[in-house]
């Protein structure tokens, strides 16, 4: 059935409006926020490893963990995975319908499957009740990568209409087994062809999506696809669920997932800095003070706006919408707290002070003090 219904959160963004399914306590879908994942790249068999991974994940604010299992032996390490950390997990399953049976046992929250290499349609049965008797979705996934050979003959390479009609046969198989718990993706390394195939689907499904721009590349190189890529498609109000896709540490991605989200503000985890590029007329070392306070406050999840400015010219304007601002200026920087001049910071304690502010502010928040910096 089409839902062509839009809702509002938290933006100008109009939101598609979804079917909302639950992966473990996460909902997705719906007006629930959109959630960030990534997917472990440890040897499953590994499973110190593996729950290492996954907890940096978690701190780094991973709603939502997709563990790779290939074979029998890994749905027994998952077994013992799943029992060591709490994140909803996804189990991504090829081929071997059993591995789905044997982790769905084990307490999986997702199963990443594509009904079309899993076997004959007996074989998706089983699954599906087997999911359906646990209450656990399913997540369609299409890559361009890997259409089926009917469809590259039909179509002669890879595109957009070839990954719409591969996701819409394998719901239809889903649709005659009267299920409908379940999420899709249609990705593609290439933008456009990944924005044709969303955007072709969304109007014709309730489904949520997840989105990605699969194999996006390095950390700097992956990061600019994905922000084009899913920024377009979340501007359209397309997506409830992301993963950005780096060749660089699965940590990465969450970071730069939640950052995607916050510049359209959708979600809000962790430090909101607004610092500028620095030029002539700055009365600090912009850079370097913004380098340091991205790393010292790398572990903090809870939201806060930082603004760092080098001069008076735009620091004012952008310190007073901050919950914590600087403006640089001469012979003392201004700090601003909730928008109000505060106090001056010399150079030399600028990293400390700032640091010490943003702690303080989330410290404060906690013990349910006014909402107010206290210095010491």
């Amino acid at each position: 059935m089409v839902n062509q219904e839009y809702s509002t959160r938290g933006s100008a963004t109009l939101r598609r409006k979804s079917r909302q399914i639950m992966v473990g306590d996460v909902p997705v879908g719906g007006d629930a926020p959109i959630s960030v994942q990534s997917m472990t790249n440890t040897d499953t068999l590994d499973v110190a490893a593996t729950v290492e991974q996954i907890s940096r994940l978690v701190a780094a604010g991973a709603d939502i963990v997709r563990v790779s299992v290939p074979d029998m032996a890994a749905a027994d390490a998952f077994r013992d995975i799943r029992a060591r950390v709490s994140v909803p997990l996804v189990a991504d399953i090829h081929f071997d319908y059993r591995i789905a049976l044997k982790v769905l046992e084990h307490g999986v929250d997702c199963l990443r499957i594509n009904p079309g290499n899993i076997g004959n349609e007996q074989r998706v049965r089983t699954v599906v009740d087997a999911a359906r008797d646990h209450a656990v979705p399913l997540r369609i996934g299409i890559n361009a990568g890997s259409l089926g050979k009917t469809l590259l003959r039909k179509y002669r390479e890879p595109c957009a209409e070839a990954m719409i009609e591969s996701a819409l046969t394998q719901i239809d198989v889903l649709d005659r087994l009267d299920f409908q718990d379940f999420k899709v993706s249609l990705k593609a390394s290439e933008i456009h062809m990944t924005l044709a195939a969303y955007r072709g689907l969304a109007h014709q499904i309730e489904q949520p999506l997840h989105l990605g721009i699969t194999e996006a590349g390095g950390l700097r190189s992956g990061t600019v696809k994905s922000a084009v890529g899913l920024g377009a498609l979340l501007m359209d109000g397309i997506g409830d669920t992301i993963r950005v896709s780096l060749a660089a540490d699965p940590v990465e991605e969450i970071r730069v997932g939640f950052d995607i989200l916050k510049s359209l503000g959708l979600r809000s985890k962790g430090v909101n800095l607004v610092a500028c590029p620095s030029c002539s007329r700055q009365n600090f070392d912009v850079i370097a003070v913004v380098n340091e306070l991205e790393q010292r406050l790398d572990d903090i999840i809870e939201p806060i706006d930082v603004a760092v400015i080098g001069c008076i010219v735009n620091g004012p304007g952008e310190a007073r919408v901050a919950d914590i601002g600087l403006t640089g200026a001469s012979p003392a920087n201004l700090a601003y707290v909730d928008g109000k001049p505060d106090h001056k910071i010399s150079n030399e304690k600028l990293v400390d002070e700032l640091e010490a502010m943003v702690r303080e502010r989330i410290r404060a928040r906690h013990a349910g003090e006014k909402d107010v910096i206290v210095r010491g």
